[in-house]
């Protein structure tokens, strides 16, 4: 299988992943998932907070930006590459929810990417079933990269 990260950067943030940095998270995130045999391909765009509230405006009504936003894709016939979906990342929330979290960014924007990932695979955290399951498998997939558990209390 190979998998094609399309990285567009729409933000003026200087402080960001390097492609190869988010392609290892989206690696991570998908080992041991099947979704299809063959290739697969989804898009990141970064963006900064005028388009992050924008988006989550139009599509989830709340009047705000978020961190990361997920567009998981079904085609509505057969492909030969599975398109997986579209994340959208606000580089500034990501930025300051590390700081207020005590995280480093990078371990953040893992996280991010992993989280909003798996999304697209079909996780979600409505429930707090889902939210267990979703947070467990987040955490290993991090700790696996060698970050931190993502939900454990950070004193600062």
């Amino acid at each position: 299988m190979t998998l094609t990260v399309d990285v567009q950067i729409a933000s003026q943030a200087s402080d960001l992943p390097t492609s190869e940095q988010l392609q290892s998270w989206v690696e991570a995130a998908l080992a041991g998932h099947q979704w299809q045999d063959g290739d697969a391909e989804l898009t990141i765009r970064v963006v900064d907070e005028d388009e992050g509230l924008e988006l989550n405006r139009d599509y989830r009504q709340r009047d705000y930006p978020t961190n990361v936003l997920s567009f998981p894709f079904t085609a509505p016939i057969p492909m030969p590459v599975t398109l997986l979906g579209d994340l959208v990342v606000c580089a500034a929330v990501v930025a300051r929810e590390a700081e207020e979290q005590g995280k480093t960014l990078t371990a953040h924007w893992a996280h991010m990417i992993v989280h909003g990932t798996l999304h697209l695979l079909g996780y979600d955290h409505i429930e707090d079933t889902e939210a267990e399951q979703m947070e467990r498998l987040e955490t290993t997939i991090l700790t696996g990269l060698g970050y931190s558990d993502p939900y454990a209390e950070v004193s600062h």
